[in-house]
């Protein structure tokens, strides 16, 4: 890791001098002259020197406290995200011209992304599409036509911002945080690359978000709320409410799904508030199609809320795009309730672009061999909720057409200020043979991997966290064996007690001990670097002896990207 930063940034510096000194006739302008149009690409900079150079930005913990710190404050903020677009070459004026459908929620939105892009590509228009977290490579947030944009042109696109903010950050206050570049980068991708329509997923929040930036885009949406990320966006319902609505923008169509009375009440005071025209979309099974029951590439009841919002949010767009002239007024503020939105007849396209909808990740099952892994980043009480139905449906089905034994392993991991001991819970129902949890570290290999380092957290703290879960997994599931963990020396060891748990110290080691050999994409447990002590050993007869093994890994997108990279080698190339 220290080798891949030092070389960056020996070379980083002069790779972005070389930039200036190429662009020379035009960084002797004022920032406000800036044009996109005359950044040139940089030879010989390799993808992965990029990425160690964009984690020299993750300042998340602090900047995520300055956020906090400044919440009565959102021009601050925004007024320091437009002072980075400029200085990256970019004006909120060019924004504008991306035709933006602008998406925020607590769970949902990356779906209701992924069914809206997939959609207008569908009818064959050029999409954008801005998303986070990545699963495996950074450049999967930034996606032309559906797919993340290639490694050559991520590097020129990077270092051609890179280089504009490198510049000028000692006269105005240094480079921005690790999002905040990469929504800038977005931008710039998709102005340089011509496309018909950005969809943009809101990181945290709305109000305060750096995507805010945008002045008009084209329609909103709003995905199911809840409870997340209360240090920053408030503890209640009501002000998470407050925090999305903040992305509505005066005449601007917006819809939300159906959402809790409380924070309907408060969106509807925002749109008010802001002069936005803002309706409900109806239930998916309203709308009235010629082949009967849509149906949907996203498995799982909760996607059906964020499907319809999609049908709505193109629907508008195309409007908007076909028939530029029509207005739409704002909600009435003496209207009791949100109107619901026209329950339209969804065209061919459409019902195609939801059918054929991919979204890695999410309610995803790989099939390798006997194993058969179920994946859901789920990390909110309510997504975990559908979650859990999801994969006991699922794999309920999967055994039924099983001859024989079907072992069911948890692979768990949670971060942040999440409340994993509830999560826990949720899962204890779905009756699994082991509970097993590591870290959000794809291996224990040291590599120039940077797209999945994470240097805002320390190892110990991940080490602790995966203890302190696999603790609240045995309280809430006392009986079983004993504890086992394959950490030495960081942490004590646990103590035995009578709980079916193994804690292991990075993802690869964990998926190696559940396939125990029998997935042909991952190595030998026999070859792991780290030994087995014999009552793990012993352990692991169930899942060699059994006709199929169902492992549900969930708690984390990150850690579901950390499985990916060992799974789908196409996401890695």
């Amino acid at each position: 890791m220290m080798v891949c930063l030092t070389r960056v940034w020996q070379r980083g510096s002069v790779f972005a001098a070389r930039l200036r000194k190429q662009d020379c006739g035009v960084t002797e302008l004022p920032v406000k002259y800036f044009s996109t149009k005359t950044l040139l690409q940089i030879p010989g900079m390799e993808y992965q020197d990029a990425i160690c150079t964009l984690n020299t930005l993750q300042t998340n913990a602090s900047v995520l406290k300055q956020v906090r710190q400044e919440r009565g404050h959102l021009q601050l903020q925004l007024h320091a995200m437009k002072g980075f677009l400029e200085r990256a070459g970019l004006t909120v004026e060019e924004l504008d011209c991306l035709n933006i459908i602008h998406v925020t929620g607590t769970k949902g939105k990356g779906s209701t992304c992924a069914f809206t892009e997939q959609i207008l590509r569908s009818y064959g228009f050029r999409t954008g599409f801005y998303s986070s977290p990545h699963l495996v490579q950074v450049r999967e947030r930034i996606r032309i036509n559906g797919q993340p944009i290639g490694k050559e042109l991520f590097t020129k696109y990077f270092w051609q911002v890179y280089a504009r903010l490198d510049e000028t950050k000692d006269a105005h206050g240094g480079m921005p945080a690790y999002f905040r570049f990469l929504t800038i980068l977005a931008f710039h991708v998709f102005l340089q690359e011509k496309v018909d329509v950005a969809v943009i997923e809101v990181g945290i929040g709305g109000a305060y978000d750096c995507t805010n930036i945008i002045r008009r885009p084209w329609v909103c949406g709003i995905s199911s709320l809840g409870i997340d990320h209360t240090q920053i966006l408030g503890d209640t319902i009501e002000k998470i409410a407050w925090q999305k609505g903040g992305i509505f923008k005066p005449g601007v169509p917006a819809f939300t799904v159906k959402q809790p009375e409380e924070a309907l009440v408060v969106l509807k005071d925002r749109a008010k508030e802001l002069k936005c025209p803002l309706w409900v979309c109806p239930e998916l099974e309203e709308y009235q199609t010629d082949c009967g029951h849509l149906h949907l590439g996203l498995a799982g009841q909760h996607q059906h809320s964020n499907a319809s919002l999609a049908l709505q949010l193109s629907h508008t767009w195309l409007q908007k795009r076909c028939l530029p002239d029509e207005i739409f007024l704002p909600t009435s503020g003496e209207t009791a309730v949100i109107p619901q939105a026209t329950c339209f007849t969804p065209s061919p396209i459409m019902v195609k672009g939801l059918a054929d909808t991919k979204w890695p990740g999410r309610t995803q099952k790989l099939r390798h061999g006997p194993i058969t892994y179920f994946m859901d980043g789920a990390h909110t009480m309510r997504s975990m909720q559908a979650c859990v139905h999801w994969f006991r449906e699922n794999s309920a089905q999967h055994e039924r057409n099983a001859s024989e034994s079907v072992a069911r392993v948890l692979l768990f991991n949670a971060t942040g200020e999440r409340d994993s001991a509830a999560m826990l819970k949720l899962l204890v129902p779905c009756q699994f043979d082991f509970a097993v949890f590591c870290p959000n570290i794809a291996d224990a290999v040291a590599s120039c991997n940077a797209d999945q380092q994470n240097f805002n957290v320390s190892v110990d703290n991940m080490l602790t966290r995966c203890l302190h879960n696999e603790r609240s997994w045995h309280l809430h599931n006392p009986t079983g064996n004993k504890v086992n963990t394959l950490i030495h020396d960081s942490l004590p060891l646990l103590p035995e007690k009578n709980t079916d748990t193994l804690v292991f110290p990075c993802v690869l080691s964990a998926l190696q001990w559940i396939s125990q050999g029998r997935d042909s994409l991952l190595p030998d447990p026999a070859g792991q670097a780290f030994p087995v002590k014999p009552s793990v050993a012993a352990k692991a007869a169930l899942l060699r002896d059994a006709t199929q093994i169902h492992v549900l890994i969930t708690g984390s997108l990150h850690l579901v990207g950390g499985v990916l990279k060992h799974l789908d080698q196409s996401l890695s190339k």
